[in-house]
């Protein structure tokens, strides 16, 4: 099996094992240090079903994801005391956390910056502003509302 697919199968898995019963909503971690952004995104995922945690920076990202792993991390790049490339790092580098499907959300819209996050291992990237419906297109993408993995890979 190839390293990628033997990730993806780790994130289907992830999905699947980070929840606490199969009729909890699947919870996903939002990191960014604009209020207005978390707030945002926590009304619309929230809205779907979903159950959000919130974090400011990626330290307190990275505290909360190693506490309880959720189905899906959704990553400002530009963020105080743990920017979101070396959040990715630390989460990629823990075995607890390393599954956990990671999207980078930015203002950085360029197709260099996307390849430059996907090379990074983010597992999808969306930027700013984006449409609320891809949004939640992208993160159905990767787990269902259920908590359980939906089976498929997004790239956004």
């Amino acid at each position: 099996m190839t390293p990628e697919a033997s990730r993806r199968e780790a994130v289907n898995n992830s999905a699947i094992n980070n929840r606490e019963s199969p009729t909890m909503p699947a919870s996903i971690l939002i990191a960014d240090d604009y209020d207005d952004n978390r707030e945002l995104l926590r009304l619309m995922l929230e809205t779907e079903g979903y159950s959000i945690r919130e974090a400011r920076n990626g330290r307190e990202a990275l505290d909360a994801a190693r506490e309880e792993a959720p189905a899906l991390a959704l990553i400002d790049l530009s963020m105080p005391s743990l920017d979101g490339w070396a959040l990715l790092r630390e989460l990629r580098s823990d075995e607890r956390t390393r599954s956990i499907p990671c999207v980078a959300v930015t203002a950085f819209a360029a197709d260099q910056d996307r390849r430059r996050a996907l090379d990074a291992g983010f597992d999808a990237y969306i930027s700013k502003p984006f449409r609320s419906k891809e949004l939640i297109e992208m993160v159905n993408g990767f787990v269902r509302k259920d908590g359980h993995a939906d089976g498929g890979e997004c790239r956004l």
